[in-house]
């Protein structure tokens, strides 16, 4: 690059007659002030910690062989921007300040105008010493002493003056150590080396006030080249990565996929913010270097004017011109210290977005893999799901053709309910856990917290399939359960609901509804009575005295056809739900519903116990009509029992 600089400017053409001098090259100026140099250094730095986000971001082998590439390339950028940095405060600590009082700091003006004031008192005080002193080389001796205390008086004097002069002295050469940034030269360097101790890569580097290679800068780095194998910590990485991508890719759930397809969008967002922290970066170096070409290629074109210059130069002309050419060498070297590093910046930190490209490109095939198994896993849920609600959708048409008994129906429907949702959960949770072994564990959890905080209602739902069992109850039976005496209303999953009827089931509904959980029937001290289904007849039992004196036998003949005059309209009812009973029970405990009367003989008297059957709907009526037969025919038989009187 330099052998283009000097090409490409042309010497300028020189009359063979005397040879012109050129003017002096301008004095080297810092490209940058020293709060520019903290600047581009804590960009730097900033920019050097994004290899913390990328480390988080990486979590495949093949992330971390580019992070590894970007960890040796940063480490190598941030080398040369404190090596820039060094070249550049040296360059900083020889330039000259500018003397005209415009462009001076005010108290580097006050500083100066002081000492010009006291170096003028401490001439003026001088010179009256001399005087004196010579004074009293000639003086007679009565005036010796006079012009003694003179002399000494002005010595201390002087002796002040020069005291002031060196206190404003130092003080002038603190403040001319100051840029026009009021950067100290001195703190620059101890600043620049704080930072670098404070840099990561930098740790273990001994600072040096001037300029380093990259290696020195930064022991760990390497070249952008090398293989990852040298990085011992890289190496033994990789097998924890490689560990760590395995499992990610037997996970298999949707929850695990979704959650990758975000990771992985994050991450290209991820690498997107650095690569444009990236580019600043190199925006800014390239700023840098822009005048500092521009800066060589004016040196270059004069040097080639002074070669031109020489080469018809006589000895004394010569010899000025090899004092120009030795400035414009110094020059170039400084600038070349400058612009080198800034070159190899522009170099690794291209490399570096080159890598970050290849990584973002990776991470976009990875994202839309990973989308597209997302989708895939969806689709195939779906379809699942809807093949299973299908079935259902079947199922229930099925049952609602095929199966005529509003009971059965009911049932099939709930235990089709409860089916499809058991499997819709199953598939759901197959389809969303990442693991079998997690899925397993999950439900072994959620099973044994269910059963201990839900164990009441586990427990009822299970005593509702034995309700609604073969002899179970439905709604509109009759069922007492403890005290209470109802009529079925609703017979839930969880609860069966009664509405009460008042005294024993005679005087109808109360208006109040009670609420059972189904676990009572594993409750045996309530106890639950209820009715074959289809059967609504029950026994009732009545007591009479017979008179005394009276036919036994015949009494009880006659008592056995009351209550069966009474029941005559209701016998063929009763006949038909015994039969009914028998069917239901498979034996012939329901009897054949007749009336029957028992006599029980004691001291006091004789007592008959008639048990007869009575529907439900009508057992006040029937009860009443069995009871007006009953003591009818017992006031008669007592009418018979009495003996007649005499005439």
């Amino acid at each position: 690059m330099l052998l283009s600089l000097n090409a490409s400017v042309a010497a300028p053409a020189q009359s063979a007659g005397a040879p012109v001098a050129s003017p002096p090259a301008p004095a080297m100026v810092a490209p940058m002030t020293g709060r520019q140099i903290i600047q581009v250094l804590d960009q730097t730095l900033d920019w050097y910690r994004t290899l913390g986000i990328q480390q988080q971001a990486a979590t495949e082998p093949s992330d971390l062989l580019i992070l590894y590439g970007n960890r040796q390339t940063a480490n190598q950028v941030i080398g040369l921007a404190f090596e820039l940095a060094r070249a550049d405060a040296e360059i900083l600590a020889k330039q000259p300040q500018p003397k005209d009082a415009g462009d001076a700091h005010p108290e580097a003006q006050a500083l100066t105008q002081l000492q010009s004031k006291f170096a003028a008192q401490g001439n003026e005080v001088q010179a009256e010493l001399d005087a004196d002193k010579a004074q009293l080389a000639k003086a007679r001796p009565a005036q010796k002493s006079v012009l003694q205390a003179k002399i000494s008086e002005l010595q201390g004097e002087l002796e002040l003056i020069n005291a002031r002069k060196n206190l404003v002295s130092t003080m002038s050469t603190l403040s001319n150590e100051s840029d026009t940034s009021g950067f100290g030269a001195g703190a620059l360097k101890a600043q620049i080396d704080a930072m670098a101790v404070a840099a990561p890569s930098l740790v273990g580097a001994t600072p040096a006030s001037g300029p380093q290679a990259p290696s020195a800068a930064a022991p760990g780095s390497a070249a952008p080249g090398s293989a990852p194998s040298s990085n011992p910590a890289s190496s033994a990485a990789l097998p924890a990565l490689t560990g760590v991508s395995g499992v990610t890719a037997a996970r298999f759930g949707i929850w695990d996929l979704g959650a990758n397809v975000v990771r992985l969008s994050e991450k290209a967002a991820t690498v997107d913010a650095i690569d444009q922290r990236t580019a600043a970066l190199q925006a800014t170096f390239a700023q840098l270097r822009t005048p500092l070409i521009n800066r060589l290629k004016e040196l270059a074109a004069r040097g080639d004017a002074l070669a031109a210059q020489a080469d018809t130069a006589d000895s004394a002309t010569l010899a000025h011109v090899r004092d120009q050419l030795d400035a414009l060498a110094n020059q170039f070297k400084q600038t070349s210290a400058l612009m080198i590093p800034l070159s190899k910046e522009g170099v690794l930190l291209n490399q570096y977005r080159r890598n970050l490209s290849d990584w973002r490109d990776a991470i976009k095939s990875q994202y839309r893999n990973a989308l597209k198994t997302l989708g895939v896993r969806v689709g195939v849920l779906a379809v699942l799901l809807a093949i299973v609600f299908a079935a259902a959708e079947v199922w229930r048409r099925a049952v609602l053709r095929y199966v005529q008994d509003v009971r059965r129906r009911y049932q099939f429907l709930l235990l089709r309910r409860i089916a499809l949702w058991c499997l819709v959960f199953v598939i759901v949770g197959f389809a969303f856990a990442s693991e079998l072994g997690s899925i397993v564990t999950f439900a072994g959890l959620i099973t044994a917290g269910l059963a201990v905080a839900m164990q009441s209602v586990l427990v009822s739902i299970v005593g509702y399939f034995f309700l609604i069992g073969k002899y179970g109850i439905r709604v509109g039976d009759r069922v007492q359960i403890g005290d209470v005496t109802g009529e079925v209303i609703d017979l839930g999953l969880v609860r069966l609901h009664l509405m009460e009827l008042g005294g024993r089931g005679l005087s109808g509904p109360t208006g109040r509804v009670v609420a059972f959980a189904n676990s009572i029937v594993f409750q045996v001290s309530s106890g639950l009575f209820k009715q074959i289904h289809g059967v609504n007849f029950v026994w009732r039992e009545m007591t009479v005295s017979l008179p005394a004196g009276v036919d036994f036998a015949a009494a009880k003949a006659r008592l056995i056809a009351a209550v069966t005059n009474a029941l005559k309209d209701e016998r063929d009812e009763i006949m038909r739900q015994s039969k009914v009973i028998q069917r239901a029970t498979a034996s012939s405990s329901g009897g054949d519903a007749q009336p029957r009367v028992q006599l029980s003989y004691s001291a006091t008297g004789v007592e008959a116990h008639i048990r007869y059957p009575v529907h439900l709907q009508n057992a006040a009526e029937i009860d009443e009509r069995v009871s007006q037969a009953v003591f009818a025919e017992v006031a008669a038989l007592g009418a018979e029992s009495k003996p007649a009187r005499p005439t």
